[in-house]
């Protein structure tokens, strides 16, 4: 049988996995190397007189 502290660890752990993973795959894709460019423009957006 299942009691709430078995959920509750189980439903911590896996949050904290899924968080780990969700955070590395954002640095991984703003660290990529081809993704460079595109942030330069992205960052030097307010500074362009239009």
């Amino acid at each position: 049988m299942t009691t709430y502290e078995s959920w509750r660890e189980l439903s911590a752990s896996s949050g904290l996995f899924f968080f780990v993973a969700l955070f590395a795959g954002i640095l991984a894709y703003a660290l990529w190397p081809s993704n460079r460019e595109k942030f330069r423009r992205a960052a030097e957006t307010p500074l362009r007189e239009d």
